[in-house]
């Protein structure tokens, strides 16, 4: 039988239970605080024994590229985008910045609105600056703590659930926002927004396991291997405003590898990266992994470049800001803890070259679209041309005819080929470069040449050409819809090559239409390094993740090729472990021992 203590007077119980009461509230602040210790110290050791016992080697579902949907006239993808469209441009949003899972509103904002339609807000941004970029490393640092413990599984379930999300719940909001506030139609939105983004996640899965898959060979007694850390830091990315799925790679390439992220996305891509934040809360990443700060590369780049913390910069954007970051870290070099990784694609001036045995058809068909979809805002968009006398007549006359047939405008009109560019620079870029060929000698506008910013940032396709190989627009990147040719003499290809070779200062991407074989030989042996990405019959734009890893050098970047595992490569700093079994307990080696063999002197 239990015994039971005996009961309290009923005055003295009250008394002893309500001094029990005023204790427990004064120590009830110090008990929250141990209890949440405990608890980060309790999740800790789970995740550090995890990452050393795993249950099992785990294979996560085999990668393959998401289809593209056609968006045909009654599919139930338009019907819903259609929906999409109009919630989205009838309702304005204010854009928060996110630091640490919080949303930060500063007070200090500019406008996102649509390239082709430029006096309709879509969205109120918050600007961050010096004391943002401070406050998101310190919560990219406590993030680290855990995100970098946490087991390659679990992170790659973050995003593996994120590309599900992408693929149906969430594919019409971003391509929807992409279009409203990058001005892309509907078929580059969903090959971008949607599909290249979805196969980014998918495919950075299997290309993480292949690098920690790639183990040293051990000998008898020994057990060599390497261990795939993280960077120590944060990883600063730094995205442009063309492609929504490039902004995604950027930061969650690095997170994926257990890194915690700044992202700066372009201000004129303020409002995808908005939507693109929410859907990383709804995969469950986890507070401070990524923290997404708006602002002007100056404001948020300088302090971000001065941090001791920071352990590598993603980017891509154009060659001269590249470069001025490449420089600050120069000289900011001493103050860091260590050598940043920078991976960085940048601008190019993106050839197509045909040799006389080319189909001209195809030759003509690949101009219009590298050089016109999204308006010619690819890294990878044609903009120089070099064809043959014999085929010129030929291309020239289709591509005027077919130039002509080009629809622009409002990229809710799914009929629309094309619709504005960025902004009012861009916009004045174009007009500038097509004012200087209509007013230079020996170089003609075939066809467009006009533009117009009454209502958006409209320029018309515009086909150029030059008897001068050294024209301005043959050299210089003008990032719109502005291709010039240059017609050489069907005898000279290999004199062209050299021309296209030494032509401009990038090597990004570059294509050759011919029937020979030892004319495609050529190009390859003569054009190796002026191009990263090489075509051969085919554009040089619409690379796919998993299929053709995108990338060039010269000015064109470090070419570490985005959608492969040298990309991801870059976000590990390994570790090199040799556990020896059974180890010596004496100093001396064999050859020590004395020789009392025959001769020995």
């Amino acid at each position: 039988m239990a015994l039971r203590p005996p009961r309290r007077a009923g005055a003295a119980a009250r008394a002893i239970r309500a001094d029990s009461l005023r204790t427990r509230a004064r120590l009830r602040p110090t008990l929250r605080r141990c209890r949440r210790r405990a608890s980060r110290t309790r999740r800790r050791t789970l995740q550090s024994s995890l990452v050393t016992a795993a249950p099992g080697l785990f294979r996560p579902p085999h990668p393959y590229n998401e289809p593209v949907k056609a968006y045909a006239p009654g599919s139930p993808e338009r019907d819903e985008l259609q929906r999409r469209l109009n919630e989205m441009r009838s309702q304005p949003i204010e854009i928060p910045l996110v630091i640490g899972g919080e949303e930060v509103r500063t007070g200090e904002t500019f406008e996102s609105v649509m390239p082709h339609d430029k006096n309709h807000v879509l969205a109120t941004v918050h600007k961050g600056g010096a004391a943002e970029v401070e406050r998101s490393v310190k919560a990219a640092a406590e993030s680290w703590e855990d995100w970098h413990r946490t087991p390659w599984e679990d992170r790659a379930a973050v995003f593996l659930r994120a590309s599900e999300l992408l693929a149906g719940p969430w594919r019409a909001t971003l391509n929807a926002s992409t279009m409203l506030g990058q001005s892309k139609t509907v078929h580059q939105a969903e090959i971008d927004a949607a599909c290249e983004l979805i196969d980014f996640w998918r495919f950075n899965v299997e290309y993480m396991l292949r690098i920690y898959s790639e183990q040293p060979v051990s000998s008898p007694g020994v057990w060599n291997r390497m261990e795939y850390r993280p960077l120590e830091g944060f990883v600063f990315a730094v995205s442009p405003f063309n492609f929504t799925a490039i902004g995604g790679n950027l930061a969650t390439s690095a997170a994926l590898m257990g890194n915690t992220v700044l992202w700066k996305p372009a201000s004129t891509a303020a409002y995808s990266a908005h939507f693109l934040m929410k859907l990383y809360e709804a995969a469950g990443l986890p507070p401070g992994v990524i923290n997404l700060v708006y602002g002007s590369g100056s404001t948020i780049g300088d302090p971000a470049l001065a941090s001791p913390d920071l352990a590598g910069v993603h980017f891509t954007g154009s060659t001269p800001v590249f470069q001025s970051m490449w420089k600050s870290i120069g000289d900011n070099i001493a103050r860091y803890r260590n050598y940043p990784r920078i991976v960085g694609e940048t601008g190019g001036k993106d050839f197509i070259v045909a040799h006389p045995s080319a189909d001209a058809e195809a030759v003509a068909a690949a101009i219009i679209r590298g050089s016109f979809e999204y308006q010619g805002q690819k890294c990878s968009a044609a903009s120089r041309v070099f064809a043959p006398s014999n085929l010129w007549p030929e291309i020239k006359e289709r591509l005027v005819e077919e130039v002509r047939s080009i629809k622009m405008g409002d990229i809710s009109d799914f009929g629309n080929f094309m619709g504005a560019v960025i902004d009012a620079g861009s916009f004045r870029t174009q007009k500038e470069a097509i004012d200087e060929a209509k007013a230079t000698d020996k170089v003609n506008v075939l066809v467009g040449g006009g533009y117009d910013d009454s209502e958006g940032f409209f320029v018309e396709p515009t086909v150029i050409e030059t008897e001068d190989p050294d024209f301005r627009t043959m050299k210089e990147e003008l990032f719109g819809p502005v291709v010039t040719t240059f017609v050489y003499p069907e005898s000279h290809y290999g004199e062209t090559l050299d021309l296209v070779d030494k032509g401009a200062p990038y090597g990004l991407t570059g294509a050759v239409f011919a029937r020979e074989r030892g004319a495609v030989e050529l190009a390859g042996e003569k054009l190796r390094y002026a191009a990263g990405n090489f075509y051969v019959n085919d554009k040089p734009t619409g690379a796919v993740v998993g299929q053709q890893p995108f990338g060039g050098a010269r000015a064109s970047g470090t070419n570490d090729k985005a959608g492969s595992m040298w990309n991801l490569i870059r976000w590990v700093s390994p570790r090199t472990i040799k556990e020896t079994f059974v180890p010596p307990t004496d100093y001396r080696y064999p050859f020590m021992d004395p020789d009392g063999g025959k001769g020995a002197i």
